[in-house]
């Protein structure tokens, strides 16, 4: 008979019990030893570091950005300044309709339509807690408007916030520049630390190449903020008093030009209606005392933000207002080169003073038929070099252009800074064209194209063909020319303020490599030709000269825009006002003692003598104090 195993193993199931209870025990030690040690690590070991990350949850720096510095003209006034002003908000998460908000508000006239799609963008951008500017500069009568209508528009509110200001806009545009808003090139370019919180930059001009100095740096302040990165209404002061201190911004530097306001709006007026540029500066050091180019535009239009349709307008207008004449724009000198082309020809031999051609209106190469005409198709009769360049006789250069040569003109009108950038302290300088062999051959692929013919240099010796320059190289050659070889680099900025100690910083006049030339007699004889231009009983210029009460020398010029048959005339009044000779004239005063150097271009103006002269002297006439009183 077998036996009957026990129904229930009281022993085996209690050390089957007591093993699971020590297991569990060991893995609820080893787990509470590991959480144990994790609270060590986080309240004792890491308490400093977690302890800084909680502060940063709820504590949110924010930047300060700095006020720019201000700029002012060489007689202390200012030309760009910062004027608080409403700013039109949008807070995203407290409108709860985006597009009937923003449609209301256009049409109440205060955001464009066209606005909309970015403005859109903007406020899907960034975190919805975030302002976002609808506009920058708000008039009075705007801020009335909207305040009447606040209660319809719940999350749009007006902001006070200092917006770049320019009190003479058009007269000081090309000059002085502007700011426009942060792009993406900019943020790529620029110091995130040094721009943050910034909206806008330095774009042209002035304000483009002194931006460094303009900007200053941007600051901070702390802000006790919730989970969701919002500002915590109430008082933290405790809070904030255990922080670091707020950084305070510092301000940017203020600039001191060297133009004069007078001569700006003085040849802002007189250019207007016209296209052209006027630049003068004091031959004495390079100081840029004017440079206008026109027609122009209003730069706060950049500073406080414009329409789509409104930069359209400005960038498809046939005029360019945004172009800038004067340091781009790029003229065929005309005859404003023959007094630096009279000093290349008594150098190189090419003539001498007593040298005289017989101008019968025009001149024809060796075994050639082709006439190259003179101006006045009578002609000059019997001249030398004084009379050529007095009369500006075309023939006699075309004369002595081919003893000359093309290279030695090249070679000689280098000297005074054609053809090359001159280095000026604003941005975007064209650098100009002064042909020779050389430049030849490398310009052009076809072997027939690179060969140099001798027309081509014929007409090189009045300014015409390849040559190109721009009004502030005719004016700093002019101004070589004053000082008898002496050159100084152009330069507006004269100098350089701390807003904080109003310690300024000079900027002195940067000497360049003189014009040799061997005979100092030859300056004398040429600039006194260059007199006679304006107060000479036979100058081209004698009109606007005679009777002013100081003595002065001048080049008047005259650029071909569009070719005129061998057997045709040049008939003004025939031709379309963009089909007219370009008028040009460089001067400088007194004659003696220099204090101004002026170069100024008219397009389509067709007569350098009659339409670009008078601007020159109006603008030296003002400077020297022999203009109009009241200039406003």
């Amino acid at each position: 008979m077998s036996l009957l195993s026990p129904i229930k193993d009281h022993h085996s199931e209690r050390r089957l019990f007591l093993r699971r209870i020590v297991m569990c025990s060991v893995v609820a030690i080893v787990l509470l030893g590991v959480v144990v040690a994790r609270l060590v690590q986080l309240q004792v070991i890491d308490h400093q570091l977690f302890a800084e990350k909680a502060q940063g949850n709820r504590v949110r720096i924010e930047p300060v950005p700095p006020i720019r510095g201000l700029i002012f003209d060489r007689k202390g006034r200012v030309v760009a300044e910062n004027l608080p002003a409403y700013q039109l908000e949008l807070i995203p998460e407290q409108v709860e309709d985006l597009d009937d908000t923003l449609a209301r508000l256009a049409t109440l006239q205060l955001i464009e339509s066209e606005e909309i799609p970015r403005i859109k963008e903007l406020s899907r951008s960034g975190p919805r807690f975030r302002p976002v500017t609808l506009k920058v500069r708000l008039t009075e009568e705007e801020i009335a408007n909207f305040a009447i209508q606040r209660p319809r528009f719940p999350g749009v509110d007006l902001q006070p916030r200092l917006v770049r200001h320019y009190p003479d806009g058009e007269s000081i545009a090309h000059a002085v520049g502007y700011v426009g808003a942060l792009s993406s090139e900019d943020l790529k370019r620029l110091d995130a630390a040094r721009y943050a919180g910034t909206s806008h930059t330095g774009k042209t001009g002035v304000e483009g190449s002194f931006e460094s100095r303009l900007h200053g740096w941007a600051g901070y302040r702390h802000l006790i903020t919730n989970a969701r990165g919002r500002q915590v209404p109430g008082d933290s002061s405790d809070l904030l008093d255990s922080l670091p201190m707020d950084e305070k911004p510092g301000p940017g530097s203020n600039v001191y030009l060297s133009i004069d306001l007078d001569l700006q709006k003085l040849a802002t007026r007189l250019l207007e209606g016209r296209r052209g540029a006027v630049v003068a500066l004091d031959p004495r050091t390079g100081e840029i005392l004017t440079l206008i180019s026109a027609p122009s535009f209003d730069p706060n239009l950049f500073a406080i933000g414009m329409s789509t349709s409104q930069y359209g307008e400005l960038q498809n207008n046939l005029d360019l207002p945004l172009f800038n004449r004067a340091v781009r724009g790029s003229y065929p000198p005309g005859s404003t080169i023959k007094p630096m082309l009279a000093l290349a020809a008594l150098e190189t031999g090419a003539t001498n003073l007593t040298r005289k051609t017989f101008c019968r209106g025009f001149f024809r190469l060796p075994e050639t038929t082709h006439r190259y005409r003179d101006w006045k198709p009578e002609g000059h009769g019997s001249v030398d070099l004084h009379d050529a360049i007095a009369q500006s006789c075309d023939v006699y250069f075309y004369e002595i252009s081919q003893e000359i040569g093309i290279d030695n003109m090249h070679d000689y009108l280098d000297r005074f800074g054609l053809g090359a950038r001159t280095g000026i302290d604003i941005g975007g300088e064209h650098p100009g064209l002064v042909p020779s062999r050389e430049w030849k051959r490398t310009a052009f692929r076809n072997r027939d194209d690179q060969r140099w013919y001798n027309g081509e240099t014929v007409i090189a010796s009045i300014g015409q063909g390849y040559m190109l320059a721009t009004p502030l190289q005719l004016a700093a050659a002019v101004a070589s020319l004053a000082t008898r070889g002496e050159r100084y680099r152009p330069h507006m900025v004269a100098a350089i303020e701390d807003p904080l100690t109003g310690q300024r910083t000079l900027i002195k006049p940067e000497r360049l490599a003189d014009v040799e030339i061997s005979n100092t007699f030859y300056w004398d004889n040429v600039i006194e030709a260059m007199h006679d231009v304006m107060q000479g009983p036979r100058g081209t210029a004698r009109a606007v000269g005679f009777g002013a009460p100081y003595k002065m020398a001048g080049k008047s010029g005259t650029a071909q825009v569009i070719s005129i048959a061998q057997d045709e005339e040049y008939n003004e009044e025939e031709l379309l006002e963009r089909q007219r000779d370009h008028a040009l004239f460089i001067a400088f005063a007194p004659l003696d003692q220099p204090r101004i150097a002026i170069a100024v271009v008219v397009e389509n103006g067709s007569s350098g003598s009659r339409v670009a002269a008078p601007i020159a002297k109006a603008v030296m006439d003002e400077y020297l104090g022999y203009g109009d009183d009241g200039i406003d």
